[in-house]
């Protein structure tokens, strides 16, 4: 009897110490969830008392194109691609440099993740400056015509340039991930695989790279979310242009929402945006976890 109302007693007790949770959970992110693929069946500005009720014509706008958001999934996918490919690649060679036995190891892995711990604002705003000052004194300096490009006005370099500064703030939080599963794996089986006459080159791809993959999967399931979520360093640094060509699918979103007080168009764009990451998401996650290689 005393198990059972001991039981009993702390089953309710974690109902209640979880209640509170699960409400605020549900105001910050089911609620506006639910509310927002409401809205995105109306024609709202934010301010009328009550909605206008117009079907599927928000969804039929966008996927027609008369739009941005279309031209703004396309920025979108090529800057995710880049930056996860690049900042894994990346963060794995320097990951695998900063393993090594030197003096300043430390060092460098604590510079390399500040940037990391910056706010994406600032990180844009000092980028900001160096693009347009900084290279402008290097090239009085040198008198190398690279540092005179147009990093912000040319609509192809502006691209490059927020793919260099969003890989340049997140490369830290990759590299240490890394260097955690680099230093998980066994020495035995790196010394075993030496035994056998395999060279460095092969015993890092061959059985390094493979014991490698629940920080590949977690690496490349980070890049990719904030990838395919980036708006803080493009409203810092462009704005989404010049002539939208950094204009990503989030900053259409909170510009077609906030800007233009078209709530209904805003909210559709987040519906279709929620189950395009979603289904990526998953593909990826799936695809990664077949390739792991169990310990």
């Amino acid at each position: 009897m005393k198990r059972s109302s001991m039981k009993k007693k702390k089953g309710l007790e974690n109902v209640l110490f979880t209640i509170p949770a699960v409400i605020l959970v549900c105001m910050v992110m089911y609620i506006p969830f639910v509310m927002s693929g409401y809205y995105s069946l109306t024609r709202w500005n934010g301010i009328a008392k009550q909605p206008v009720f117009i079907g599927l014509e928000n969804f039929k706008t966008i996927l027609s194109g008369s739009d941005s958001f279309l031209s703004a999934m396309w920025f979108t996918i090529r800057y995710t691609f880049f930056f996860v490919i690049v900042s894994n690649v990346a963060a794995l060679a320097l990951a695998v440099a900063l393993t090594k036995r030197f003096r300043l190891a430390n060092l460098y892995r604590g510079l390399f993740f500040i940037p990391y711990i910056m706010s994406m604002n600032i990180v844009g705003f000092i980028w900001k400056f160096i693009f347009t000052s900084g290279f402008k004194k290097f090239f009085e300096l040198t008198g190398w015509g690279f540092w005179n490009l147009s990093w912000l006005g040319n609509p192809s370099m502006a691209f490059w340039s927020v793919t260099i500064v969003g890989i340049w703030q997140s490369l830290g939080f990759y590299i240490v991930l890394y260097i955690a599963g680099l230093q998980a794996v066994p020495k035995d089986i790196i010394e075993a695989a030496y035994v056998d006459g395999a060279s460095r080159r092969q015993t890092f791809f061959k059985v390094t790279v493979p014991l490698l993959g629940p920080s590949m999967t977690t690496c490349v399931f980070m890049s990719l979310t904030n990838g395919l979520k980036v708006f803080d360093i493009i409203l810092a640094l462009t704005k989404g242009g010049p002539g939208q060509s950094t204009y990503s699918a989030t900053l259409s979103i909170y510009n077609e929402a906030f800007t233009r007080n078209n709530y209904g168009l805003g909210s559709a764009q987040a519906i279709l945006y929620f189950v395009f990451v979603l289904v990526i998401t998953q593909l990826t996650l799936k695809m990664m976890s077949r390739k792991e290689v169990a310990l």
